[in-house]
């Protein structure tokens, strides 16, 4: 006799169905699974068949085979175990094959036939969804996690003949509502903290507004973890849509909370800097994301940038510019999003005081040799570059308070809704990830402001690309200033966060 179970798949953070087919005939007693299986997948035989016995459902001594297809497609994971099991239970008799015709089936089976929670549940159930698939049975662990995606019926099971005992009687299905919790009132880091700063705030807002790549170089002390660590309070609040892309790559990595899977908030990524390659990007011998994924959204945090490995920070360099990490493997490509804000802290030499010669013994080849952990390629990819100054005692003792986080946010989200008003019909979301026809158009320059560009570009010594990070970041300025065009103004800024670095620091270091 042959049954068919729909069940799924996770790719890279997207969901496919899969087809698992049971048959059971006559013949040598056996177990075998063919299409295209990983270790784990392989050994759910066993799994499944002690968790049958215990659970009271009789095997006779027939040969049973198990199909996974499509067969040209890698299955990896303990997702199958309920499915195959429910598949043999349907050829055995013990289940109504009418009912389980249009139900998705996922679940991880232990020995006593309990079902355990598993990984990529939020992709697989987006997929069922697509295919016009309307119910959906998985752990309970799961459901909440499940039900957070409109337009589905999911039924959460704590074991096999719970399953079982709901297939055969849809009347006492009771599907999961996700219900989202009453909002938790809590204090976070706000920018009314900060002491002085001024230039540094201000360019945060505008690396905020646009999504620009922001990297801050400072001797230690100077406020740049502290704030670092206020980014998230001005930034926009992630909408739904944003929310269900962050959580399907949460959910691929077994990061969601059961209780309360629903990610209210923009990622805040702050990895150490003894992160792997594969950590940091993504990968392994079973892809799964890495923190540019998981940072997609909201913003990647790197600190102390010249103590990463170089090979970590080189990696960087491709996701910064497409958005995407595509993941090749022998078994497959995985595509993660990394649509990241990446913000970045460095001192600006090894014992942090340079160029401040009364504190800093470094010498010139001390210091060329630690800035140039930071190659030209992966500083061109970032838009703003902000040199900080230390605290003066005066600012210290001040108990004035600086402009709260609520403030910088109203005028981020202004801007963010220009820039979703002016890219309604394009590709782009941001002033940051204009692309060169999107520059060409978006960002218009008056006279002055055209001929001062073009001094910068050749006085600064600028690539192509480090040129258009710079006409965004002035277009953020003008959007701040609600200017339609580009002035002098607003390009003369944003050289600013640009030529510091580029001219002084990488270029020409010289004894002080």
């Amino acid at each position: 006799m042959y049954c068919n179970v729909i069940s799924g798949a996770v790719s890279g953070v997207g969901g496919m169905l899969i087809q698992v087919e049971a048959d059971v005939s006559d013949g040598l007693p056996c177990f075998s699974m063919v299409g295209m299986l990983s270790s784990e997948v392989k050994e759910a035989g066993e799994r499944v068949r002690t968790a049958l016995k215990n659970s009271d459902f009789r095997i006779p001594p027939k040969r049973i085979t198990i199909n996974l297809s499509p067969a040209d497609v890698r299955k990896a994971g303990s997702a199958y175990d309920l499915p195959i099991a429910l598949a043999i239970l349907v050829n055995l008799g013990f289940l109504n094959e009418d009912n389980i015709k249009s139900v998705m089936v996922i679940g991880e089976l232990g020995l006593d036939g309990r079902v355990n929670k598993v990984n990529g549940v939020l992709p697989i159930v987006c997929a069922a969804r697509d295919a016009g698939i309307e119910v959906c049975m998985l752990p309970m662990a799961n459901a909440k996690e499940a039900a957070v995606i409109d337009g589905m019926k999911i039924i959460g099971v704590g074991d096999l003949r719970e399953a079982v005992s709901l297939i055969n009687y849809p009347e006492d299905r009771i599907y999961q509502k996700y219900t989202v919790p009453k909002e938790k009132v809590f204090r976070m880091p706000d920018f009314s903290e900060v002491i002085g700063q001024e230039m540094l705030r201000r360019a945060v807002e505008i690396a905020a507004a646009g999504m620009h790549n922001f990297l801050m170089v400072g001797p230690p002390g100077a406020g740049k973890t502290m704030i670092a660590k206020r980014v998230p309070s001005i930034l926009p609040k992630i909408s739904f849509d944003e929310s269900v892309e962050v959580m399907k790559v949460y959910s691929v990595a077994g990061l969601l909370d059961s209780d309360n899977p629903l990610i209210d908030k923009r990622p805040f990524r702050a990895p150490h800097h003894t992160i792997t390659r594969n950590a940091m990007i993504g990968g392994g011998r079973n892809p799964m994301p890495g923190e540019v994924s998981l940072a997609n959204r909201g913003v990647l945090f790197l600190d102390e940038l010249p103590e990463f490995e170089q090979s970590v920070l080189e990696v960087l360099r491709q996701p910064m510019e497409d958005g995407k990490i595509l993941v090749s493997r022998m078994s497959g490509n995985a595509v993660y999003p990394a649509q990241f804000m990446l913000l970045a802290a460095m001192n600006p030499c090894k014992c942090g005081y340079y160029p401040d010669r009364n504190r800093c013994n470094c010498s010139t080849e001390q210091v060329r040799k630690y800035l140039g952990k930071i190659s030209r390629p992966l500083l061109d990819r970032i838009d703003m570059v902000v040199e900080v100054a230390g605290i003066e005692f005066e600012e210290l003792t001040n108990s004035a308070r600086g402009e709260s986080s609520q403030d910088i946010r109203e005028r981020v989200e202004k801007v963010r809704e220009i820039q979703a008003k002016r890219y309604k019909n394009d590709a782009f979301l941001y002033n940051s990830r204009l692309d060169s026809e999107g520059v060409k158009t978006y960002c218009k320059l008056t006279d002055e402001a055209a001929s001062l560009a073009e001094n910068a570009y050749k006085r600064l010594g600028l690539t192509a690309r480090s040129y258009h990070k710079m006409l965004k970041v002035s277009r953020t300025i003008a959007d701040l200033d609600e200017s339609k065009l580009i002035e002098r103004k607003h390009i003369s800024e944003a050289i600013m966060y640009r030529g510091n670095m580029c001219e002084e620091y990488m270029g020409g270091i010289s004894e002080r």
